[in-house]
């Protein structure tokens, strides 16, 4: 995704920012809440049309990453801090169930949490890439991945979850000591681990190989500081673990017919196209029509790992534990 992206980013989120205080400075009468993990980024101007609609504008305040803005989310249940979530995963989704933080809620869109490759840096050495997990273990791949902490990150936890869903309860922590003796690199959260330890994203990256999403291989044709017709990292699919995000209501919001109407915006056609080149996930509305660029380079694979959210509920911590004690 080269640094602009990351620039790109932090771009879009100081215009949505301004465009809300701007919007909420104006003669407006109401205003929604919209509550959001730190990498939403929509697209310039897309409230614009909600706010034509409903006389209401939307103010965007973001939580940190998904585990820490449900943490939030769940100490002030029932009195929250906005009218509308976006982004609890299906890693989070029961967390939030059980502690009736929303009253309602619908998939907004979905991607793969997949192990992403540095493709320039495997030709100039005419090494195979790696097709599998059982291949990251190899000697031939040692010291070549970077993954994130499942404590703290979601595609981290995603890695995690699709490794337990790929060799089962059973077999899953064998993995993992496989991966420490293969000298896995450990990052702290997604943007060090693809920015910093990924050489394909950085001059002093030393990790060919890093999880990230089979949405990454578009944004880095998308964001490149010179243009390319190719993205210069590709994905393993056999890697790939599936995300769904969730949007909903607050419970106890005291909006809830704009909350209402917020949810309903999200899931129509018009936000929905703006996803792919902002969020660089796809669209859960079947009517959406992906840009070129997406559709020709996100990865979707036709078997994702998958994993019921009942069960990762029911054993996260246990499995956090158990992965805990490999890496203290």
């Amino acid at each position: 995704m080269k640094k602009i992206h990351l620039i790109a980013v932090l771009l879009g989120s100081a215009i949505v920012a301004a465009s809300c205080t701007s919007s909420s400075s104006e003669n407006t009468t109401t205003e929604v809440t919209l509550v959001a993990y730190d990498s939403f980024t929509p697209e310039e101007g897309i409230f614009d049309a909600f706010t034509e609609q409903t006389g209401a504008t939307v103010k965007v305040v973001t939580a940190g990453d998904t585990g820490t803005m449900v943490s939030k989310a769940i100490l002030t249940a029932g009195n929250p801090e906005g009218d509308v979530m976006w982004g609890i995963d299906n890693t989070f989704l029961s967390r939030a169930q059980d502690a009736n933080v929303l009253s309602s809620y619908e998939p907004v869109d979905e991607g793969d949490i997949c192990v992403n490759y540095d493709k320039e840096w495997f030709n100039e050495r005419a090494i195979a890439v790696p097709t599998s997990f059982e291949d990251l273990v190899r000697p031939e791949y040692a010291g070549l991945l970077t993954v994130q902490d499942p404590v703290n990150s979601s595609p981290g936890l995603g890695f995690l979850l699709g490794t337990i869903a790929h060799f089962g309860d059973n077999n899953w922590e064998q993995y993992w000591r496989a991966l420490k003796d293969n000298k896995v690199n450990m990052a702290p959260d997604w943007s060090s681990a693809y920015y910093e330890a990924f050489s394909a994203s950085s001059d002093t990256g030393k990790y060919p190989l890093v999880v990230s999403y089979g949405s990454s291989p578009p944004a880095e044709v998308v964001f490149a500081e010179t243009p390319i017709t190719e993205p210069t990292t590709g994905v393993i699919e056999a890697t790939c673990f599936r995300q769904t995000e969730y949007v909903g209501v607050l419970r106890g919001t005291k909006n809830t017919e704009l909350a209402e109407k917020l949810v309903e915006y999200l899931l129509g056609k018009k936000f929905q196209e703006s996803m792919p080149l902002t969020l660089f996930v796809f669209p859960i509305n079947k009517d959406a029509i992906l840009p070129e660029v997406f559709e020709k380079f996100a990865v979707r694979p036709a078997n994702p790992l998958l994993m019921e959210p009942k069960k990762i509920e029911d054993n996260r911590e246990s499995w956090l534990d158990t992965w805990r004690g490999l890496f203290s």
